[in-house]
């Protein structure tokens, strides 16, 4: 169903409409479908198209046990104030069973193997339950998202293949900001402090001015991406 040729025609199709429009279709056409969320603003902004659209659609949130009190405390307000239907993923292991096996603050040593126990392991297991992941992705994050499309595929580990949708893919910073602000959307108060994308509270530092959003995340390691977007290559 998801040929390259279908892909190619939805995403051109897309590229320039309102994310509503692209969401609508989505909701429209399929019914496994999923939003996973960080509950950054940009994500916010989503959730808040969709509830418009679909009030009972499916957030997940990974929680890795790393967040931020302020994630915490955001995710635990909009799930009672806009009555999401959240669901909460989980690694299979805690950070204390973690550190009895890895040692303490892997994130440090080996921070691509704390991502995939944390984050990467609990996504394979909920997208197999989807035929469409929508996604905050935004091309102006960083350069590893640079050519993303509206509309693509995502091949998962044993070979099932599903939609990947990034409504918000062609919006800037500065129009997710002007979303929160017409809507009057809640923030993660950290955004104050200059971080400008929010992961893991060991692996997030405030941004400097012209750097990249996402120059915070796992700072002087050499990465970009926790691997949520990177396990399997798109199609």
């Amino acid at each position: 169903m998801f040929t390259k040729e279908f892909v190619k025609e939805k995403s051109d199709y897309f590229e320039n409409l309102p994310a509503q429009e692209l969401l609508k279709w989505i909701f429209q056409n399929f019914r496994n479908v999923g939003f996973t969320s960080s509950f950054s603003a940009d994500d916010v902004s989503i959730i808040h198209m969709i509830k418009q659209i679909k009030p009972d659609a499916l957030i997940i949130f990974i929680d890795t046990d790393y967040h931020f009190p302020e994630t915490y405390q955001l995710v635990e307000k909009l799930k009672k104030e806009w009555n999401l239907n959240l669901k909460i993923i989980k690694p299979l292991i805690s950070v204390e069973e973690q550190e009895r096996i890895y040692g303490e603050k892997l994130y440090e040593k080996d921070p691509d193997k704390c991502c995939e126990i944390r984050k990467v392991e609990p996504l394979k297991r909920v997208l197999k339950e989807l035929d469409v992941w929508i996604t905050g992705m935004r091309r102006d994050q960083s350069p590893t998202r640079a050519n993303i499309g509206k509309v693509e595929t995502h091949k998962l580990p044993d070979g099932k293949l599903i939609l990947k949708v990034n409504p918000i893919a062609n919006w800037t910073r500065k129009d997710v900001w002007k979303y929160v602000e017409e809507n009057k959307l809640p923030y993660n108060p950290l955004y104050d402090q200059n971080y400008l994308s929010i992961g893991c509270a060991p692996c997030t530092k405030p941004v400097l001015d012209g750097e990249d959003e996402r120059a915070g995340r796992w700072a002087g390691k050499g990465k970009l991406e926790c691997g949520l977007h990177t396990f399997t290559q798109k199609e």
